[in-house]
Order: structure tokens, then C-alpha cells, then sequence
């Protein structure tokens, strides 16, 4: 399993939260994700052979959010 962090711009309320981690869990190939309100972080894990970490990004941008890569 890989490891993938984004800073997440526009997330800035509970219901924020919760749609960022609703969207990362529909994507196919996750393992686990976790939603930080309070730093804009959302935190995951995934299958490489399944989804890549732009399927990530990408599903994000898709549903309004600006997503940016963290550094691990």
C-alpha cells in the first residue's frame, strides 16, 4: 500500500471534511483515509495497482476542491 497526503485549500467546515473523505473512499483501490479539518490535510492509503495517487487528486478537483500534494 502506498501513501498519499493532500493539502486540502478549500476545506473549511465539518461538511467539507466529510465530502473530501466520502470522495477518496469512492475511489477504487483505497485502503483507509482520514480527514484533518484542522490542518486541510487528508491522508490515505491505496493500492498502486489499483488507482494512482492523480486518481486521487483528480476525483477531488472533480467534486470543487483544490487538492495539492504534501511531501511525505
Amino acid at each position: 500500500m502506498e501513501t498519499g497526503v493532500f493539502f486540502v485549500k478549500n476545506m473549511s467546515n465539518q461538511q467539507d471534511a466529510d465530502k473530501v473523505l466520502n470522495t477518496l473512499l469512492d475511489v477504487w483501490g483505497i485502503g483507509r483515509a482520514e480527514v484533518h479539518l484542522e490542518n486541510h490535510q487528508a491522508v490515505f492509503t491505496y493500492d498502486k495497482r489499483m488507482a494512482s495517487y492523480q486518481d486521487f487528486q483528480y476525483a477531488l478537483i472533480d467534486r470543487g476542491y483544490h487538492a495539492e500534494p504534501v511531501e511525505k
